[in-house]
């Protein structure tokens, strides 16, 4: 593992083969897409979009897939015969990077986490 940790999602998606890296991209712009208003950070060395300061979604490349995170009870409920299709852990889902990525799942999820993780609106 390099000492030098990416301090950007810009730095993260660079440090991936040239082949992986425009899958780290579309899946950057499809986040971006689905949630115009998050922000991007690195946080536990992963893609991170926060919305409102609080914590939206990760991502993260692997050797043969890409990781999306966290898969919580209301995704599962609401998408777990799609998200079954896919390989994970407890709290995420892999997509191959064989495969095409479900962008469209992908949007789906992001939308999900926006409206059962409600962000308290920081007005004045």
């Amino acid at each position: 593992m390099s000492a030098n940790k990416p301090q950007t999602i810009d730095e993260y998606i660079a440090g991936f083969p040239k082949e992986t890296q425009p899958v780290l991209e579309e899946i950057r712009k499809t986040i971006q897409k689905a949630a115009p208003e998050a922000e991007e950070i690195i946080s536990y060395d992963m893609p991170t979009f926060t919305l409102g300061g609080s914590y939206l979604i990760y991502f993260a490349g692997w050797k043969k897939h890409v990781a999306l995170y966290p898969v919580s009870g209301a995704l599962l409920e609401e998408l777990g015969e799609e998200l079954s299709k896919y390989k994970g852990t407890k709290g995420s889902v892999h997509f191959p990077l064989d495969k095409p990525m479900p962008l469209d799942l992908i949007t789906r999820i992001v939308k999900i986490r926006m409206r059962d993780e409600p962000v308290r609106s920081q007005s004045k």
